[in-house]
Parts: C-alpha cells; sequence; structure tokens
C-alpha cells in the first residue's frame, strides 16, 4: 500500500485500501463508490440503504441490497409509497433485511 492508501490489485487496478479483497467491496469501489448518481430510483435506494445501514458495516448492507431491493420494490418509491401495513408487516418479518421494531 502506498502513502496515500491506494493498492494495486491483481487486475492491475489502482483502489483504495478499504475494499480489503472482499469481491463485494472491490465491485462496489469499482463501479459505485464516488460516481454521482442521478437516477431517482437509484438515489432513494443509496438514502434508505444508508439509513438501514446506521451503526452497521457497508458491507453487511451490500451483501443485503438484493434482499433490499426485493423488499421494497426495487425502490421505486411511488410503489413505496404506497405501502399499507401488510407490506410493513411482511419488512418486519424479512430476515433477509435489517429490520427493528424500536
Amino acid at each position: 500500500m502506498s502513502a496515500t492508501g491506494i493498492i494495486i490489485g491483481e487486475d492491475g487496478r489502482s483502489r483504495c485500501h478499504w475494499h480489503a479483497n472482499l469481491p463485494d467491496y472491490m465491485r462496489y469501489h469499482d463501479e459505485e463508490w464516488g460516481r454521482p448518481v442521478t437516477d431517482d430510483i437509484r438515489l432513494f435506494e443509496k438514502i434508505c440503504l444508508e439509513g438501514f445501514q446506521s451503526g452497521l458495516s457497508w458491507l453487511t448492507i451490500l451483501r443485503k441490497r438484493e434482499n433490499f431491493r426485493a423488499a421494497f420494490s426495487g425502490f421505486d418509491f411511488e410503489k413505496v409509497a404506497l405501502f399499507g401495513e401488510e407490506d410493513i408487516a411482511r419488512c418486519l418479518a424479512d430476515a433477509g433485511i435489517i429490520r427493528h421494531r424500536g
């Protein structure tokens, strides 16, 4: 690792040291991290995932992201806005996502 925290991966790509050679982190680093989001659905997803991440590692969120997408209708905010009590109960029962009744 260089003094700047940059490492060169086996594939020759320069990356920040924090990905720790974990595939989920590497994919996130290479494809998403530090890139602007202009799509409303993806922006809503990022806002929601950041909220669920509070106090947890981002790796935990990345590994559950597909479950979150399924639970929250692909983060289509127009669909999520229509969630009723049944949808909320379904999400609270979904062990594939992070949930809290606090």
